[in-house]
């Protein structure tokens, strides 16, 4: 990691809230956990934070096919379960709330019924190989990354951009295990997560509807990657580190100026702003089912609001 005169400040975290025994699945076996945790029994595996209008918590729970919602006091309620593994979670401007599941693709969540419904399966006819996460832009554009098993030894996933009309665009398809994905304050530009590239792209969107000169906006290490991501007012790119502990803090030029500190677990997977005018970060670890907090000074960027 790249920092310029001192060392990164490090922030600390504290537990908001823990997944109650009642819903944990101990000694339950999932298909996701023998694909993803060689077989290792898990009793959640939390991902996906995003806060609604009335600053209520949604999580998802992969392996089970649980949404989740956490309000201000920290208490659980099971919102839906279903037959999937959701992964990411976001508000739609016009009140939708979307899901990108693995193993359905993008699916859409009425939060009174607990009904979840299909709003694209496939691309030409074609299952994706295994969506991710979701970034929502202020005119209502869609961008997922569709990941899959990809990596090094197969750098073909995907991340799309769904218009308001229907019309599905790739933007990137040599990518190396993309995750999570944020835009920046203009919406002019795209970040994403290459897990297994250990690195976060940076993906200039051109008024053409492509992409140009994408490149390496910061470079990590370890064992997994960075996973999810998310943007403050400022311009500064908050990146969850899936194993090493940490969300870092890198400003608009590339340079690390912080990292928040897990108290919980290494498993760090996904973060959204919340909180007191939007000056808190919360934080998934994963394999305890935690989701900490961390104040973090800036805003982050608003919920859109269609144009």
């Amino acid at each position: 990691m790249f920092y310029l005169d001192q060392p990164p400040r490090v922030i600390e975290t504290r537990v908001f809230s823990s997944m109650p025994e009642r819903f944990r699945q101990t000694g339950i076996g999932s298909a996701w956990a023998n694909a993803n945790k060689s077989g290792q029994s898990v009793d959640s595996f939390l991902e996906g934070p995003a806060f609604d209008a009335q600053g209520r918590l949604y999580v998802v729970d992969i392996p089970f096919g649980r949404i989740f919602r956490i309000d201000r006091e920290g208490e659980w309620t099971l919102v839906a379960q279903y037959d999937g593994e959701p992964n990411g979670l976001k508000f739609h401007p016009d009140g939708r709330i979307l899901i990108a599941d693995y193993r359905n693709g993008i699916l859409q969540l009425d939060a009174q019924s607990g009904r979840v419904e299909p709003l694209l399966t496939s691309r030409n006819g074609e299952s994706f190989k295994g969506c991710n996460d979701l970034a929502i832009a202020a005119n209502g554009d869609i961008y997922f990354t569709d990941q899959g098993q990809t990596g090094l030894q197969d750098p073909s996933g995907r991340v799309y951009r769904l218009r308001p009309d229907g019309r599905l665009d790739c933007l990137i398809s040599n990518g190396v295990s993309p995750n999570g994905l944020v835009l920046d304050p203009s919406g002019r530009v795209l970040f994403v997560a290459m897990t297994r590239d250990n690195a976060v792209w940076r993906v200039p969107l051109l008024d053409s509807g492509g992409t140009a000169k994408v490149g390496r906006f910061c470079t990590l290490f370890g064992t997994s990657g960075p996973d999810g991501l998310a943007m403050d007012e400022a311009g500064n790119l908050y990146v969850a580190h899936a194993s090493l502990g940490h969300v870092f803090v890198f400003a608009p030029n590339g340079a690390c100026i912080a990292r928040v500190q897990s108290c919980a677990g290494e498993t760090v997977t996904n973060l959204a702003f919340g909180g007191p005018q939007r000056r808190q970060i919360f934080i998934t670890e994963s394999k305890s089912g935690k989701v900490l907090v961390a104040d973090v000074g800036q805003p982050g960027i608003a919920l859109p609001r269609l144009l």
